[in-house]
């Protein structure tokens, strides 16, 4: 296992961290597939990646992770308080929710965690989060009380980022990208302004959709070359530690076009890279229904059918109607956006 380090926290985190989300008990269908440990397990599980050299455990609240916050506390208590980094998050935008949040997280975890970030910023709600008495005010006020030690924000969304890099309330900045989902991470590498802040990668795997296609290997040397801090790898049994952390891993550069080839294999991708670069004057998220294609054919059926179905119909009708395009305009890779929409449309049928 290799380090880096996070930021300018002064923390020195391994390459690969441990994702918290497969050790909790509960039915979660996005999971790539579904293990429920017991506590006993689960802490073997976490003390196994551990002596692989994994020191970063990653979880959420209750209502996100189940209780995979209890266990991780549990296994905290066990390895020993300060031979770990934890880092929890909640998704409230409201300070004086966020402030109760981090409170109720500190009981579950019986201890404090190290950083805490504020959980799916978007752009619906990142002005609440970002304000003055927000969910970001709150956690420099408990970074000042010594509840925690760093701030973070946690998003899906390029400009949300963005914002955060620019802001010296925030630490730490985690966000997604794989392989084949890299436009964010590109964008990230482009800037300077992200090297002052810690930043933790999630989604290596596409929530276990590549591994349809890629083994564990391919996936996480293929991403080293990116400027991030952590790697987070959703670890549920002990194999899988294993895949994710036993090998130290050699960078290698996968060009975009090979891994979409290596992907035809299976069924033909749409070749998004999620840039979000596909602003739609009706507000709708291109980029996010490109995605769900993939996961579809990907063996996430449920999920992106569920997550497609809410809106399909409408974006189709305006997509038609619409004769200024300027998504298409924007788009790096060229996508006839409006023909791959219309084939979003009918495989909902």
């Amino acid at each position: 296992m290799r380090y880096r380090e996070l930021g300018k926290t002064g923390l020195m985190v391994s390459e690969i961290g441990f994702g918290t989300i497969p050790v909790l008990s509960g039915n979660v269908p996005v999971l790539p597939d579904y293990y429920s440990p017991d506590v006993d397990e689960a802490v073997d599980i976490m003390m196994h990646a551990y002596r692989l050299g994994c020191n970063l455990y990653d979880t959420a609240i209750p209502e996100e992770y189940g209780d995979a916050e209890y266990k991780l506390g549990v296994f905290a208590e066990k390895v020993g308080r300060d031979n770990i980094i934890i880092s929890d998050k909640a998704r409230f935008m409201d300070g004086n929710d966020m402030f109760r949040e981090v409170m109720r997280s500190v009981e579950t975890l019986g201890t404090t965690p190290d950083i805490y970030f504020v959980h799916q910023v978007d752009e619906k709600n990142e002005e609440e989060t970002f304000s003055r008495y927000g969910a970001i005010d709150a956690l420099c006020d408990l970074k000042k009380a010594g509840i925690i030690k760093y701030t973070g924000v946690a998003t899906h969304y390029y400009s949300v980022a963005e914002r955060a890099a620019y802001d010296d309330r925030v630490d730490v900045i985690q966000t997604s990208g794989n392989i084949l989902e890299r436009g964010i991470i590109d964008r990230i590498a482009e800037k300077e302004i992200f090297r002052e802040k810690g930043l933790i990668l999630n989604k290596v795997y596409a929530a276990g959709c590549l591994l349809n296609v890629f083994t564990p290997s391919e996936l996480i040397s293929g991403i080293l070359h990116w400027p991030f801090s952590c790697a987070l790898i959703g670890i549920g049994t002990i194999p899988q530690a294993d895949a994710a952390m036993k090998e130290e891993f050699t960078q290698k550069y996968y060009p975009f076009e090979q891994v979409t080839e290596k992907i035809s294999e299976l069924f033909t991708p749409i070749k998004c890279t999620r840039c979000q670069r596909c602003v739609c004057p009706h507000g709708y998220e291109i980029h996010i229904m490109l995605r769900q294609y993939n996961y579809f054919h990907l063996g996430k059926k449920y999920w992106a059918m569920k997550k497609l179905r809410l809106n399909i119909d409408e974006v189709y009708e305006n997509c038609r109607k619409c004769t200024d395009r300027p998504c298409m305009k924007d788009c790096p890779k060229k996508l006839r956006i409006p023909e791959l929409i219309e084939t979003i449309y009918e495989m909902t049928r």
